[in-house]
């Protein structure tokens, strides 16, 4: 099995690969805007995920119509303004990257899995996306429009056995959520959520494999929240 993971890099991305590669799998990763470790740079190639062309390369290189697939997209990025303040070219940006890279790798690896006969698409919404959360209007558009995108692409391709869905990731030990949640607010969505932590990559990890052996669970999301509302 071969498995394509766009923004593998870092965070939740980069924790996939290396559990994918201890499988065995053979795995295949994009970066962009940081460089992946050392040790692990002949998995990776520079794909700005913005870029069909890009996108349609990699993709082209690293997989042919033998092989069974699995594409994650982890790729994604955030603009945090409130809307009345908000730089237009920023806010369309993070719907380019978040909804349009994810559609340019699903396009890519499409064709593929059709003549294969099999195939496996696994992308990253959010519970922001849910919430309601404030100064998060694109990240939240790009990640909820996943939802409507995935039914439609799920309708299309079930017949030949591939499948297409969501994880709505909540506040996790990784990423965004580490990297420009301050610490205070933080804390506080710890007290909020009934599991009274962060997430954990782990079980990450465990739900993407869950999706991939279950060909029954078809064009929808699972929240991965911790119980948080």
């Amino acid at each position: 099995m071969k498995i394509l993971i766009t923004g593998a890099s870092r965070g939740i991305g980069l924790y996939l690969l290396k559990k994918f590669k201890e499988e065995d799998h053979i795995v295949f990763g994009t970066f962009f805007g940081t460089l992946p470790e050392a040790d692990l740079t002949k998995y990776f190639t520079k794909v700005d995920v913005g870029n069909t062309e890009e996108v349609q390369q990699w993709v082209e290189k690293n997989v042919t119509e033998n092989d069974e697939i699995v594409l994650v997209n982890c790729a994604g990025i955030n603009y945090n303004s409130i809307a009345r303040r908000a730089d237009m070219d920023d806010w369309i940006n993070v719907i380019n990257i978040n909804l349009g890279g994810t559609f340019r790798a699903i396009r890519s690896v499409l064709p593929f899995m059709y003549k294969k006969g099999f195939g496996r698409i696994i992308n990253f919404s959010s519970i922001v996306a849910q919430k309601g959360v404030i100064g998060t209007s694109a990240y939240a558009a790009s990640k909820s429009a996943l939802w409507g995108m995935t039914k439609a692409i799920a309708a299309e391709n079930a017949q030949k056995g591939i499948t297409i869905n969501n994880i709505n990731l909540g506040y996790m030990n990784a990423g965004m959520t580490l990297n420009e949640v301050p610490e205070n607010l933080r804390e506080e969505i710890i007290k909020q959520n009934p599991s009274k932590k962060l997430g954990d990559l782990e079980d990450v990890y465990k739900t993407v494999k869950y999706l991939i052996d279950t060909e029954y669970i078809n064009g929808t999301s699972i929240d991965l929240n911790g119980g948080l509302l």
